[in-house]
């Protein structure tokens, strides 16, 4: 699902326009987000479309509220996080457990491939286990030749089968991040 048009930055890896498109014609009307480099396109491309909210939090927990109050409100919702935010979600992943909501989220990862920042490492070595600890499936991409079809197979699994689940994109894919200077 290559999408392209007009006002897409053509220097965005292309399956940065997948994921958005993906959500959009999903149904998804409200995206809740901790601001973040890897999401910076879709999270642009959310608040740029008028059939689409962006929720800006404050903690990713906030997030999973979020997405589980618009499910009882009758939209489709998902959840833009990196890797070190899971830990700040645990305790609230038992809502969607004891509630049933599908559940969708997509995760850039920190701590892993050229990773600078020494304090990224521990989470990111325990977001997959941790998430699935909680009892919430996890698809990964790598490539960008299986980003489509992985936030493509989530997505369905969560608002077709009633799943809670986690797409994790990983770090090598969303590239080598460093320090800007200002």
């Amino acid at each position: 699902m290559n999408s392209s048009s007009g006002n897409v930055n053509d220097s965005q890896p292309a399956w940065r326009e997948d994921i958005f498109s993906i959500l959009k014609h999903g149904g998804v009307k409200q995206v809740a987000y901790v601001p973040d480099a890897g999401h910076s396109h879709v999270i642009q491309r959310v608040h740029a479309d008028p059939d689409m909210r962006g929720v800006v939090l404050t903690t990713e927990e906030e997030g999973v509220a979020t997405v589980c109050g618009a499910w009882l409100g009758g939209q489709r919702a998902a959840l833009l996080m990196q890797s070190s935010g899971v830990g700040n979600c645990i305790n609230m992943f038992s809502l969607i457990a004891n509630c049933g909501f599908p559940f969708f989220s997509i995760i850039t990862m920190r701590g892993e491939w050229a990773e600078f920042n020494q304090w990224q490492s521990p989470m990111g070595k325990a977001t997959q286990a941790a998430i699935e600890l909680m009892g919430i499936t996890v698809l990964r991409a790598d490539r960008p030749e299986d980003v489509a079809s992985t936030v493509e197979a989530g997505f369905d699994a969560a608002f077709e089968g009633g799943e809670a689940v986690c797409v994790l994109l990983g770090q090598r894919l969303i590239g080598k991040k460093k320090w800007e200077a200002k």
